[in-house]
């Protein structure tokens, strides 16, 4: 026996606290079996070795709660590199603990239909699940839920799903739902038959489809708000600023990020009322969206978080560019925030030319900020106001100077973004004009200020997210089908959801705008035995990337068929017979030859006759939370590490990269990358099949650097690159934190990429 088995004082055995208050004997053979049960077929663990680094500090009452406890996390602390298959005992010992509360026991579950009732019958679930399904088809349902797949999750995954995404009481911590179950009740509030539940089912429980937090967290429940995304276009006056306050409010209330656009707004010192009252400028107004944002809980799935969007020629921008750091005083600070600079061609003409640029108010200069986004129109009336002597509001100042500020408060606090608001408008599915992305920088919607929190005629643009896992789509067909439930999954989600908003409902149902991703990008490319810097690597991205945009389109073209095209479908490049092939930055065919494999001649025309029922399908989002339910690397990032840790509730999580064994030396490592070419690179093969935008992030290893100091102007390079190659927009600058596991700007405390 390899625990320790003296545990007699004074020749009385010890005791053991049970969950239903009585005490017994302590067993070192009830240890043994269970650690024995969850070691079993899984290669290179020991179970004597779970046991003696369990190191267990018996007394007299223990629970036995507490000694399971006690095993998981001597298990976890077994979790290595050298031996990576500990996250997997580690995981079926939290199983274990998991199923015994929801189920009252751990090894068989609990009949489904009893389960659904009892938890409808609770208020945790919401009722019409069993208003839709007799007590016949639950049965069925119950009898095709395979508790076996519980042995995909990885610890670390295991814990996630438990703390952050499974329905539980808060308050005190009981949960009331297992993976599996939670999984086919989502499938069944979705879909309408009971064969489209069972694939929605076995497309969610296998990882072939990564829900977003919203939906993951939140259908099922009597909370009916799934959009991970919501843009909001702030007016320039007090009823729209405030109403937008109102619907910021509201929606991360409902586990929603927020996009903030207040490009719009006057700058500081600008007269209202003929002058009777001077505008106070736009960071106390911040001050107010923050308090909206960080005052509401999202339930305690995800901090509430907003990116604030504003154009580089705005008259405040060299303030409001320093708002995020943490130098100076609270009056002048707004930290919680994360902001986004909007960049077009004009300004990369004159940084490259070393040129001036100038900063106007768009309340002055009358039609400035409408046509931001269209480079024709936009320097027309730029040249114009610059040449005007009437402005006030004008300043110049060097394009290098505004360059600098901004890659250096990006290396700062990796948390200022840029958003190329030319390439959004020029590169994607929409043919009306884009002002804004959201809080990721990975959506891209038309928007309309609201007036009132009520306004019929407003647009906050809302999309639905969710995600392809590359690694378990094993060939084409397994693409084809993970698309089409994909489209069809958030297709339900639009209609089933409520909307807190009347600007949001009416967007999301006229627009009916999806967004599906792609994660474990760096998993996919390790099992191909590819780097990130590797020709061959582009030609898999386009040949993948190309498969899954086109099969998103056509999955739509089949509901459009059925029921309809979305009714702005005209707003979209789609309905003037535009395609991803035609619309893209060409500049991409010197990264890689327009070869192509599907029918899009044939996709064209089927279009032609039937619309699409969504005018966008396509985004590339971080997936830095929901990816580690998976075992999957987040999004398109190369990996930091090959044992990866995340910051969890309560403490650090650890993961092993997919396949590690097998596949560890064909990781590209992100600290060891000396430069972001072959990021972006691959990103820009991303972007040309991809009709909204992506979250791009950049690394910066200081040992690449001489002295340990990154350039600015390293970082400045890297945007003119991007913007070369049709990137719309980059997210996190990241830099090493000194742990070589984590770094800045991915802590995401704020909950900014708990997507």
């Amino acid at each position: 026996m390899y625990l320790n088995t003296d545990i007699i004082q004074g020749n009385i055995l010890m005791q053991v606290t049970k969950s239903n208050g009585e005490q017994e004997a302590f067993s070192v053979e009830k240890i043994h079996k269970v650690v024995m049960w969850a070691t079993k077929n899984i290669n290179g663990v020991s179970f004597s070795d779970i046991e003696m680094n369990a190191n267990l500090s018996l007394y007299d009452g223990i629970s036995s709660a507490e000694i399971h406890n006690i095993l998981i996390k001597s298990a976890n602390d077994l979790i290595s590199t050298s031996s990576p298959n500990y996250q997997y005992v580690a995981a079926r010992l939290l199983n274990m603990q998991l199923r015994k509360q929801v189920w009252g026991y751990g090894d068989q579950p609990t009949d489904f239909l009893m389960f659904l009732e009892r938890n409808v019958d609770n208020g945790i679930y919401d009722p019409r699940i069993l208003e839709k399904w007799n007590s016949d088809q639950v049965d069925l349902f119950g009898k095709y839920i395979d508790h076996s797949r519980d042995d995909k999750f990885t610890f670390a995954g295991l814990q996630q799903l438990i703390d952050k995404y499974l329905v539980k009481n808060r308050s005190n911590g009981s949960i009331y739902e297992t993976p599996q179950f939670a999984y086919m009740s989502i499938a069944m509030c979705l879909f309408e038959t009971m064969e489209e539940v069972k694939k929605a089912y076995d497309c969610y429980s296998t990882f072939k489809i990564n829900l977003p937090t919203p939906i993951m967290a939140g259908v099922r429940t009597n909370i009916r708000q799934f959009a991970s995304c919501v843009l909001v276009d702030v007016d320039d006056n007090l009823d729209g600023i405030f109403s937008s306050i109102h619907a910021v409010g509201k929606y991360t209330a409902r586990r929603a990020g927020i996009g903030l656009n207040i490009g719009r707004m006057r700058p500081i010192n600008s007269p209202i009322r003929g002058g009777e009252v001077i505008h106070t400028g736009l960071i106390p107004y911040l001050k107010n969206f923050e308090s909206a944002v960080k005052s509401t809980s999202q339930n305690g799935l995800r901090g509430g978080s907003a990116t604030v969007h504003i154009p580089f020629w705005h008259y405040e921008i060299e303030d409001i560019m320093v708002l995020k750091n943490n130098a100076g005083t609270d009056d002048n600070r707004v930290r919680k925030l994360d902001y986004s600079v909007q960049f077009c061609k004009i300004f990369y003409d004159r940084l490259i030319a070393n040129e001036d640029i100038t900063l106007f108010s768009p309340y002055e200069a009358s039609g400035l900020y409408e046509a931001f986004g269209d480079n024709e129109k936009f320097e027309e009336l730029y040249l114009k106001y610059e040449r005007a002597t009437s402005l006030k509001f004008k300043k110049k100042i060097p394009a290098r100077k505004l360059a600098e500020i901004f890659a250096r408060e990006r290396l700062e606090t990796g948390r200022i973004y840029s958003m190329n608001i030319d390439s959004a408008n020029a590169h994607g599915s929409w043919s009306v004009p884009v002002y804004m992305s959201n809080l990721c920088q990975e959506i891209i919607h038309p928007t309309k200020p609201i007036k009132s929190i009520d306004d019929p005629d407003g647009e906050i643009g809302i999309c639905i997210l969710s995600a392809l896992n590359l690694l378990e789509l094993g060939n084409e067909k397994d693409i084809e089908d993970a698309c089409r439930m994909a489209v069809r999954t958030l297709e339900s989600v639009i209609d089933y959801q409520d909307y807190p908003v009347l600007a949001g409902e009416n967007f999301t149902k006229n627009r009916r705008s999806l967004g599906v991703g792609i994660t474990n990008l760096a998993g996919f490319l390790a099992k191909n035995k590819l780097k990130y810097d590797d020709p061959s690597a582009l030609e898999l991205v386009h040949e993948t990337m190309e498969q899954i945009q086109w099969n998103l389109i056509n999955a739509s073209c089949e509901l459009a068929e059925e029921k309809g095209a979305c009714e702005k479908f005209a707003d979209t490049k789609y309905a003037d017979g535009l395609l991803p092939v035609d619309w893209y930055k060409k500049e991409v065919d010197e990264l890689i030859k327009p070869e192509y494999n599907m029918d899009w001649e044939g996709l064209r025309k089927r279009i032609k006759k039937h619309g699409l029922r969504h005018s966008t399908l396509s985004a590339i989002m971080p997936c830095e939370s929901s990816s580690v339910i998976q075992n999957s690397t987040n999004g398109i990032e190369p990996v930091r590490s090959l044992l990866i840790h995340k910051k969890a509730k309560n403490g650090i999580l650890k993961q092993l990269v997919p396949n590690y064994r097998m596949r560890k030396n064909y990781y590209t490592m992100a600290w060891d990358m000396t430069d972001n070419t072959a990021i972006m690179n691959i990103a820009a093969v991303i972007q040309k099949f991809t009709d909204m935008s992506m979250s791009t992030n950049l690394y910066y290893n200081y040992d690449h650097y001489e002295g340990g100091n990154i350039p600015l102007s390293v970082l400045i390079k890297d945007q003119i690159y991007g913007y070369k190659y049709g990137l719309k927009n980059f997210y996190y600058a990241n830099t090493p934190d000194g742990d070589g596991d984590t770094e800045k700007g991915m802590n995401c405390e704020s909950g900014a990429c708990a997507i």
